[in-house]
Parts: structure tokens; C-alpha cells; sequence
């Protein structure tokens, strides 16, 4: 941050724009400006590198008055309207880092994080999530990466909140912790919560990090998820924090927003409709995830030695399974393809601390579920047997 200086046609421009000065420009090649754009898509575009302002301010009315914005209320200058969080990602990579600059981002995790920030050149240092009865971050091990050789490499720190497969939310003694280090490191934070609207159990103190004021803070969320809908690719970033980095983040985002050009116009106008839908979805499916929940806890304790532990879930669409470690994940997958037509994704794919670990999703139809899960159950007893 603080590269990218304006030049002095943009600032004369800007002297100009704040003088009340409308300024004509003779290279305007938006061609609804001129009367040549279709009648299909009437009106005149507008190159808000943030989005849409209509749109803007209805999502930052929706968050605001629904809770899911986070902290305080929902600025529509603060908020970027884009295609995804994937998407989202990759300009904070680019907005906070150079080539050879890294992030840190959680382990075990979905692999997006990692790949997105290799794509444009980007680091990612893994910290650790240990399970003793449920989920916690390691601080210890952020503290040691961010103290070793490699720690003057690192930008931001992501927190997904909550946690991809895991489930586990941000407690209130870890976003303490981590908004401590990030101050003492000089280091932003990126907060996915698009999971955060589905909680599988009451959590004291869970709250967004959305809105935090103390670092400067990207939160992430869209429609994908909270309106359970993985075609509606709309995604947010809401810019909070220190109101001197605020600006020059914003200012440096517009420039990124401006390259890749906003969130189109027809997606942008139907956005009111679509929030409206948020709640019903999510109420739809908070219902499946916690039934399925519920049916996989009653299979589990139908089987009084049943080798395989569920990992307690706080939030989120999956479930980790604990299975025996001398299973071989490829192995038992392979099986449920071979022996019974379906398929899963093994721990190591999530970096899961060893062997001996399944996860499934919550969201299937009942009856699916309930056979999916029961087939896991049997071939592992089956394998351990050396059937």
C-alpha cells in the first residue's frame, strides 16, 4: 500500500471534479453515451469500479437492518460488489502483496485460498487448527511463523469464519489474539464469512468480523451461499478499519476494480430481488443441515462400537469424520465408488493434521444422507475386519 501515486492529469482532474468543474471527455468510448447502446439493455453504464450505488446501498441496507453486515452500520462506500469472494480474494492478493509476498490462511481448509493467491503470484504460509474437542486457531503457530525468517513476507492473515470443512467459528479470545498480532505486525485481515449465517449450535460471543474498526479488515460474502444458490455469483467486500488505511485501501481497490470492471448491470439491478430471497433459503437450509446433523448423531449412537467419531461441528454445510487411521482414505473412497456407487472427498484434501479422515456434506435429501452415511459406517467395518 501506498504505491500507485496519481499523476498530474489525475490530479488535475480530481482538482477540477472538486471545484464542481464537469469535465467533457473527448475519448469517452462507452458507446450508451451516444445513443448506441441496445434497447435490450436500456440506460447509460456507469463505471463505478465499486458497482452499481443503487445496488450498493440496497445490499448495505439489507446487511445493516439483517445483522449480517458485521459491526456498526454499513457504509455503501465501503462495500465492492463482485462476480464471487473467489474473485475478491484475488484483488486483495493483488491490492496487499507483491510477487514473493505471502498471506497466512488456515490448515486444515479448502484449498481455494492456496490456489487463488498462486495464481497471482502470492504466498500462502499455513497455520494450524487444533481439535480437542472442537476446533481452536494456533495462535502459538502464528506467533512462531510470524517470527521466523519468513515474516517479513507476510501481508494479511485470512480468517474464515466459520472454518471450510471444519465448521469451527472465530471465538471471542481468538479475534482478541489475532486483531493483536495483526496491530503489532502491521498486517491486514481478510475475514471469509460466507458460512457464517449457518450455525449447527448456540456459540456465546460469535459475532462477525465484518465492520471491525482496530485493523484494517476485507470481509467477504456473498449470495452463493447465504441464498444457497452457487449460480447467483454475486460477492462482497466490506472495508473496515483505521479510517487513514480505509482510504488509501479504497483508493488503491478502486484502481483493481477499475481493471477487472464492476459487477454487471443487469446482476446489479435484480439484487434487491435476490436479498429478499436470502432469508427463506437460508431458514430452508438451516432446517436440512441441522435434521442431517441431528440423523447422523442417532446413526452414531445406534452403534455402540462404532469406530468412527464425528468432529463436532459449530457452523457450515459439512461434517468431518474421524475414521480409524489405519484406514487408507483413497482406499475406503475407492471402495464406496467400486462397491457402492458414490464418492467422497478424502481428509488430505482439506490438509487434515494426518490420515483417518472423511468429510460429508450436510445438504443432501434425507434419505440420501441417511444411506451415504450408513454406507461409510459399513465399509469401514468391513475394512477393518479384511472383508
Amino acid at each position: 500500500m501506498g504505491r500507485d501515486t496519481p499523476n498530474a492529469i489525475a490530479r488535475a482532474e480530481a482538482t477540477a471534479r472538486d471545484r464542481g468543474v464537469r469535465l467533457r471527455p473527448l475519448n469517452d468510448s462507452n458507446p450508451t453515451r451516444h445513443g448506441l447502446g441496445p434497447s435490450e439493455l436500456p440506460g447509460v453504464y456507469e463505471a463505478d469500479p465499486r458497482g452499481s450505488l443503487a445496488a450498493r446501498r440496497e445490499l448495505a441496507r439489507f446487511l445493516t437492518d439483517s445483522g449480517r453486515g458485521g459491526e456498526g452500520v454499513v457504509d455503501p462506500d465501503h462495500l465492492y460488489l463482485l462476480d464471487s469472494t473467489s474473485e475478491a480474494y484475488a484483488w486483495l492478493f493483488m491490492l496487499l502483496c507483491d510477487p514473493g509476498d505471502a498471506v497466512l490462511a488456515p490448515v486444515p481448509g479448502y484449498p481455494l485460498v492456496d490456489s487463488l493467491a498462486r495464481l497471482v503470484g502470492v504466498g500462502v504460509l499455513d497455520y494450524r487448527l487444533r481439535y480437542d474437542g472442537s476446533w481452536t486457531v494456533d495462535m502459538a503457530d502464528i506467533r512462531r511463523i510470524l517470527e521466523s525468517p519468513e515474516g517479513g513476507r507476510i501481508r494479511a492473515l485470512v480468517l474464515i469464519n466459520p472454518d471450510n470443512p471444519t465448521g469451527s467459528y472465530v471465538h471471542p479470545e481468538e479475534r482478541a489474539a489475532v486483531i493483536d498480532l495483526c496491530r503489532r505486525h502491521g498486517l491486514a485481515l481478510i475475514a471469509d464469512e460466507v458460512f457464517f449465517g449457518y450455525p449447527l449450535e448456540p456459540l456465546r460471543g460469535r459475532r462477525r468480523l465484518a465492520g471491525e474498526e482496530a485493523v484494517l479488515t476485507f470481509a467477504l460474502d456473498g449470495l452463493s451461499k447465504s441464498l444457497a444458490a452457487p449460480h447467483a455469483k454475486v460477492g462482497w467486500i466490506r472495508v473496515s478499519g483505521p479510517e487513514d488505511q480505509v482510504a488509501e485501501a479504497l483508493r488503491l481497490l478502486d484502481r483493481i476494480a477499475d481493471d477487472f470492471l464492476p459487477v454487471s448491470a443487469c446482476v446489479a439491478e435484480d439484487l434487491p430481488r435476490l436479498l429478499a430471497a436470502v432469508e427463506g433459503r437460508t431458514g430452508a437450509v438451516l432446517d436440512r443441515i441441522g435434521d442431517n446433523l441431528r440423523r447422523l448423531e442417532a446413526i452414531l449412537a445406534s452403534r455402540p462400537r462404532c469406530p468412527v467419531s464425528l468432529m463436532r461441528p459449530e457452523g457450515g454445510w459439512s461434517v468431518v469424520l474421524r475414521i480409524p487411521s489405519v484406514i487408507d482414505e483413497d482406499s475406503l473412497v475407492l471402495r464406496l465408488i467400486s462397491q457402492k456407487a458414490m464418492t467422497d472427498q478424502p481428509g488430505y484434501f482439506f490438509d487434515m493434521p494426518g490420515s483417518g479422515y472423511l468429510v460429508l456434506s450436510l445438504l443432501p435429501e434425507p434419505t440420501d444422507f441417511v444411506e451415504g452415511a450408513t454406507a461409510v459406517l459399513d465399509l469401514v467395518d468391513a475394512m477393518l475386519e479384511g472383508r
